[in-house]
């Protein structure tokens, strides 16, 4: 089912584009990764979809609303800059920003003792912000965010802060939410975080969508196959990059290189042209990764412009 659809928005500053017809679709339960440079016009993007900063032209349909317009009460942000009343108690800041999505005083409490059990915060209800750690906060955060159980969440940087532990269980949350039917637009600059949340990502830069697809699409698309040595001798690294199939060997730690093949090249082929008096201690086969596509899309981009 259709969830938000974004149709040729368009927005200057000062008689720059920084949002160039931009389109997309979100379906109720999918994650969508929005991904780009700073400046590349996310943050102009989420702003006009919040309602905040109206477009110039274009349109933006919530497509399981009645109504039409924002609507406010069924969206969950969390922006980049936080910002939580400092000497607020916790369970006071979340009954109040759940109240002015229209939840009342006993189900806000009822749901944020809910959510700060998950989080492992329920002894922190009755504690200042401000004697909360960045990752207790970003918590918090993200609480107030979905207290009123939207039926759109845009998250912009909602990982920043956080250690590996909090990050798997903001993940497994947001999995959640969006297999509830959720649709959830999500920016990051944590690439691995994109690859295993996101069903399908929105590429921008200077204001241009640059892919809209499935990650998978974008690695058959743009990206290419490497494989990843070690090896005993790095003075082999010449010999390697003069194989026919290789594009370049980059060095990525002590006695490790990445060979990054041509496009259109079996990676089968690479494996036979390695010549078997190299010394390897470890090699293994992967496709691009999404951060090596999105520097070279990006490049590409900005060389053009």
């Amino acid at each position: 089912m259709p969830g938000l659809q974004v149709c040729e928005l368009c927005k200057s500053y000062a008689n720059k584009l920084v949002a160039d017809h931009i389109s997309f679709s979100v379906q109720s339960g999918e994650i969508m990764g929005f991904l780009g440079p700073n400046g590349a016009g996310k943050t102009t993007t989420i702003r006009m979809i919040m309602g905040i900063t109206a477009p110039d032209s274009g349109k933006i349909e919530f497509l399981d609303q009645k109504s039409q317009g924002i609507p406010c009460s069924a969206i969950g942000y969390l922006p980049e800059e936080r910002g939580l009343y400092k000497e607020s108690k916790v369970i006071g800041i979340l009954r109040f920003l759940a109240g002015l999505k229209g939840v009342d005083r006993n189900t806000a409490t009822q749901r944020a003792y809910k959510w700060l059990k998950k989080f492992d915060l329920t002894a922190y209800a009755n504690r200042k912000v401000e004697e909360l750690s960045k990752g207790m906060a970003q918590k918090v955060q993200f609480i107030a965010t979905v207290i009123h159980e939207p039926q759109y969440i845009i998250l912009d940087e909602p990982f920043s802060g956080l250690d590996p532990v909090s990050q798997d269980t903001f993940k497994y949350e947001l999995r959640a939410l969006a297999d509830s039917g959720v649709t959830i637009l999500l920016s990051s600059h944590q690439m691995n975080i994109l690859v295993e949340l996101c069903d399908k990502i929105f590429l921008i830069n200077h204001g241009k969508e640059l892919f809209f697809g499935r990650i998978t699409d974008l690695q058959d698309l743009y990206g290419s196959f490497a494989i990843k040595l070690k090896l005993k001798d790095m003075a082999e690294m010449q010999r390697l990059s003069a194989l026919p199939t290789v594009a370049s060997v980059v060095q990525n730690g002590q006695n490790s290189v990445e060979l990054l093949m041509k496009e259109g090249m079996n990676p089968q082929s690479l494996l036979k042209e390695i010549p078997v008096d190299i010394g390897l201690s470890e090699l293994s086969l992967a496709k691009t990764s999404l951060h090596e596509i999105f520097v070279k899309i990006a490049k590409e981009a900005s060389d053009e412009k």
